[in-house]
């Protein structure tokens, strides 16, 4: 058994609910934290006990929200961690469930900013150890982005969990809404087949995407009579699972599942939601769903607890520091 009394585990603003759920899995207390406003939109935040030779864990998700930007999270956090680096932590850990900036990782045009470098520079500076989050939109480049140790988490085996009750007996097809998921389809394939004892079939569909429009939809795979599982790495606006669904239903599909690990539902993302075509949808709580009316989320949702999978990796990272 792992000794957990070297370890503090913070949690800012909106994601201490967050924090306090991967606390409790981890049987410790979350430590107390001042957060405080000034006047003019500036703020600070200091830990509220030592944290001196201590194996520092600081959760933010990163996505905007009524109260708080992205920006202001990022800045918050970052602050945190250079006040718990001065206070003498000794290895400090930032915990993003859902990392801002993540897609903006490469040039598409001219003069282009590559978002994820700069955001990775910003995490060092401060002092920053690791980082760690869970299905980032492209792990290569966020892993050469940050120099310093990253833990990518994943959250196929935890949707598998849930997906296999509903699945069990059925011909099942794996579907990405993209070529660029068709590996992320390719292993969720993998443990369903394991779990199912039988080989669902997978297929892709086709996307294009330039100036901020996205196009596409012809179907490469088999999923006529199949119940069709679409899984993708994120629902934004909700386009691309729109022109997935619509593909596996003009091709036959029996009935259509949606996962994904970050729901945004942003704007039009309720109405593509709302298709009775898509039965269930299911995402993890690194974003909670507060954009979409609660009746539609708590007919079509289904929040998957990853908390739990953040708390397992702590729990690792400190046994094997």
């Amino acid at each position: 058994m792992v000794d957990l009394g070297g370890i503090k585990v913070f949690a800012l603003g909106a994601s201490r609910e967050y924090g306090e759920r991967v606390s409790r899995h981890l049987e410790i207390a979350l430590s107390p934290i001042e957060e405080r406003p000034f006047e003019d939109g500036e703020h600070k935040s200091r830990p509220l006990v030592s944290v001196r030779n201590h194996d520092v864990y600081a959760i933010q998700s990163l996505y905007s929200d009524k109260a708080e930007s992205v920006n202001d999270k990022l800045c918050k956090l970052l602050f945190l961690i250079g006040a718990l680096k001065d206070a003498s932590a000794k290895r400090v850990t930032a915990v993003v469930p859902y990392l801002g900036y993540a897609r903006k990782d490469q040039k598409t045009q001219l003069h282009d900013p590559v978002t994820t470098k700069y955001v990775a520079a910003m995490f060092e500076a401060v002092g920053t150890d690791m980082l760690m989050t869970i299905d980032v939109h492209n792990l290569a480049a966020m892993q050469n982005a940050f120099r310093k140790p990253t833990e990518h988490l994943v959250a196929l085996d935890l949707m598998a969990e849930t997906l296999v009750p509903m699945l069990r007996g059925q011909d099942v097809a794996i579907v990405s809404p993209d070529i660029g998921g068709a590996k992320r389809a390719s292993r969720l394939r993998t443990i369903l087949a394991k779990a199912l004892n039988r080989d669902p079939t997978t297929a892709f569909v086709e996307k294009q995407r330039g100036g901020g429009v996205v196009t596409g939809g012809m179907l490469v795979g088999d999923v006529k009579g199949r119940i069709s599982v679409i899984i993708d790495d994120l629902i934004g606006s909700g386009t691309t699972v729109r022109l997935a669904a619509d593909a596996c239903r003009r091709a036959g599909s029996q009935r259509i599942l949606v996962a994904a690990t970050h729901g945004l539902f942003i704007g039009p993302a309720t109405t593509v939601i709302e298709d009775p075509a898509i039965e269930k949808v299911l995402v993890t709580d690194t974003v909670p769903p507060f954009r979409l009316p609660k009746a539609l989320a708590d007919k079509k949702l289904m929040v998957l607890d990853s908390a739990r999978l953040f708390a397992d990796a702590i729990y690792r990272n400190h046994a094997n520091h």
